[in-house]
């Protein structure tokens, strides 16, 4: 069918791993005759106490909906609070992966539900509410990303080279491979059955955008320095790729690694960031390598305009970072204390970090799906705690009910059942999981009961208890983890059990296994790539300590920045992991790109012997100073563009990666590094023999 685009295309995940308990519930539940369709609920509020005029003509409206979308005779009243300033109600609807019907139906039941009554805002929420909000916050999202990051990249290329023309090569190779490693990784997702979502993408152009001009940037320049050495620009820019292309590979290869590292995460959205990441990460590395120099290459010296380098024209004064590298060489302990202070004083706040946002903290600007459901949670008890779900045997499920009755310490009776007809749930978090269908008011059950037998499929009944604890509370992670346990003992042991919050549990989970697997890995893979590039190990390890020092320093100032002008309550879980990620393998690129030239100037003979580690580490910072700290702010600022995007997670990640590379390249890169090189000498490079003295 055309126009057959999925709900997850421009929306990011929201549910639980795929390979969870949580996430198995679900899947089993949609093969329910009860999970055939969706809902939309109906949030009618006011300042003051809703009239008899007002509920007779919101009554109506039901009417009419259920008369239209439904095959439903009768429809329920709207329920009303007990303050009587709020209505609510439970639209039933067929199901639908085609955005735009879904859009028309909202907007037609969102105008024919509020129809003259005045004094009475509307909120739709529930599973199709949130599907269309969602939708809607991200639409056009990808456009607005890549909009501003191009005009980032436009004005940082601007100020860095200073030329008219220059800039505009770099941006339409970046550009090309950027919408190459768009649609590639979508196919590649295709071709193993899932789907990226718009978060995703967003993070993919970023760091195409940020790795591929930090390639361009580093090739440019040093293109720059050989065209003063040769004439012949083709032999220039063979020096240029052959001097640079180590560096490149070494650190393209360290992303690469890590990005696949990062798909066998537990978490669907990592992994597949990972997937996306290793496919955008190769091509910045083949356009970066393989096409800018040929499209460099074909132009004469004057692109360079005004800074036009003349053949065997040395520039007059001498580099502001060769100075600086001079000066800290005189006093390498004053710089190293002093620096480090500095990084412990940020690095401090991060002990005072909050983590965990729930579903409804985790939007800039929140939706009226939110919104309704913040309002059903305040007004409505049967909307407050925490609901689960249970698929049992259908021979164990007197026993279960059985079980939660003797566990009236974490349980509590749970409101009459709604009659069945309509299926979905709202993204896990966001209030408890409230049954689909109308209300309707039913009798009160003869005893009280503390959990309800739905409908039953293929061996498998479905039962739902609610847990006397806030949703998304530790108390409820609780309660869900020892339900677990205690269901694996009772008849065949079969029970699974899902809901919102086990989603949010089983999330919480897997993060926390992926830290495991990762964090290692990461650290592993990046430090056995400096001792293959560096053929060192003292200076690999230093080179290591300085960015997970950067990395800390980050989520530290970084977390006084949400806290003092932002106001957020806390950083979402996964934000650990991609900072980490990128902060670790993107930051030691920079680190790369110098000490890979510090090899290669302190192998230069003088007199038959190599000028050292010392003078190594000086012509380095000459020479690749101004272009690491261009590199480094134009990386910074493409991620602090992940911002536009409407989600305080992608918020986070772009302002901790964003201060993190700075730090990495003002700070860490400019002053420790250096510090620590003149500091350590020549055993930088042990156990390799440089042969130069040391005293």
């Amino acid at each position: 069918m055309a126009s057959q685009l999925e709900t997850e295309e421009t929306a990011p995940a929201t549910g639980a791993p795929s390979q969870s308990e949580a996430a198995e519930v679900a899947r089993l539940k949609e093969d329910f005759p009860v999970e055939a369709g969706t809902a939309l609920f109906l949030v009618f509020t006011s300042d003051s106490e809703l009239t008899d005029s007002q509920l007779e003509t919101i009554n109506e409206h039901l009417t009419d909906l259920y008369a239209e979308y439904t095959e439903i005779p009768f429809a329920p009243q709207a329920e009303v609070s007990e303050d009587g300033t709020t209505a609510s109600a439970i639209l039933p609807l067929e199901a639908t992966n085609v955005v735009e019907e879904r859009s028309e139906r909202y907007n037609a039941v969102k105008d024919a539900a509020i129809a003259g009554v005045t004094g009475v805002d509307l909120y739709l929420t529930g599973p199709e509410g949130f599907a269309e909000d969602i939708s809607n916050v991200f639409a056009g999202a990808d456009i607005t990303l890549l909009a501003t990051t191009a005009g980032v990249v436009v004005i940082l290329l601007l100020v860095t080279y200073r030329s008219p023309i220059l800039w505009i090569i770099p941006l339409l190779v970046v550009g090309i491979a950027d919408g190459l490693a768009g649609a590639v990784s979508k196919k590649v997702a295709d071709m193993l059955g899932t789907q990226l979502d718009g978060s995703v993408g967003g993070i993919l152009s970023v760091l195409v955008f940020g790795a591929g001009t930090n390639y361009a940037l580093l090739i440019i320049s040093r293109y720059r320095e050989e065209l003063i050495r040769h004439e012949s620009r083709a032999v220039a820019m063979a020096n240029a790729v052959r001097g640079t292309s180590p560096a490149i590979l070494a650190s393209g290869g360290t992303v690469l690694i890590v990005m696949a590292l990062l798909t066998f995460a537990q978490v669907d959205g990592s992994r597949l960031l990972g997937l996306a990441g290793l496919v955008g990460i190769a091509i910045a590395m083949i356009f970066g390598i393989g096409v800018l120099p040929f499209a460099l290459v074909v132009w004469p010296r004057g692109i360079f305009w005004p800074l036009t380098p003349k053949f065997g024209v040395e520039p007059k004064r001498e580099s502001m970072w060769k100075r600086a590298g001079h000066a800290i060489a005189r006093r390498p302990v004053i710089a190293g204390l002093g620096s480090a202070i500095l990084v412990a004083g940020l690095a401090l706040p991060a002990l005072t970090v909050q983590v965990g946002l729930t579903a409804n903290e985790r939007f800039i600007s929140k939706p009226d799906a939110v919104t309704g459901i913040e309002i059903l949670v305040d007004k409505f008890e049967s909307f407050q705690g925490s609901s689960i779900t249970v698929l049992a045997d259908d021979n164990d499920v007197e026993a279960v009910q059985e079980y939660f009755a003797d566990r009236d310490d974490i349980m509590e009776i749970p409101a009459p059942e709604i009659p069945a007809g309509v299926g979905g749930e709202i993204p896990a978090g966001v209030g408890s999981e409230v049954p689909s269908g109308p209300p309707v008011i039913a009798p009160a059950p003869a005893e009280p009961t503390f959990s309800t037998v739905g409908d039953s499929h293929d061996g498998m009944t479905e039962i739902t208890a609610k847990l006397d604890h806030p949703t998304e509370s530790d108390e409820t992670a609780a309660a869900i983890a020892e339900i677990r346990l205690d269901l694996d003992g009772i008849g065949e042991g079969t029970a699974i059990v899902g809901g919102s919050d086990a989603a949010v549990f089983d999330t919480r989970t897997a993060i926390s296994a992926d830290e495991r697997l990762i964090f290692p890995s990461v650290l592993l893979v990046v430090l056995l790539m400096l001792i293959i590039v560096l053929r060192a190990v003292v200076a690999p390890l230093i080179l290591l300590a300085t960015v997970v020092a950067s990395y800390f320093t980050a989520v530290g100032s970084s977390w006084l920045l949400f806290q003092g002008i932002w106001g957020f309550p806390a950083l979402d879980s996964n934000v650990f992991v991609q900072t980490f990620l990128f902060l670790v393998a993107l930051g030691i690129d920079y680190n790369m790109f110098l000490m890979t030239r510090v090899k290669e100037e302190s192998e230069i003979l003088v007199g038959g012997k190599p000028v050292g580690i010392r003078t190594g580490m000086i012509n380095a910072l000459g020479a690749t100073g101004g272009v690491i700290t261009s590199a480094g702010v134009l990386l910074a600022a493409v991620f602090a563009v992940l911002g536009v995007l409407p989600l305080i997670t992608l918020t986070q990640i772009g302002v901790i990666v964003c201060v993190g590379v700075l730090i990495d390249t003002l700070l860490i890169r400019s002053v420790v590094v250096p510090s620590l090189t003149f500091l350590v000498g020549e055993k930088m490079w042990w156990p390799r023999k440089t042969g130069v003295l040391t005293k």
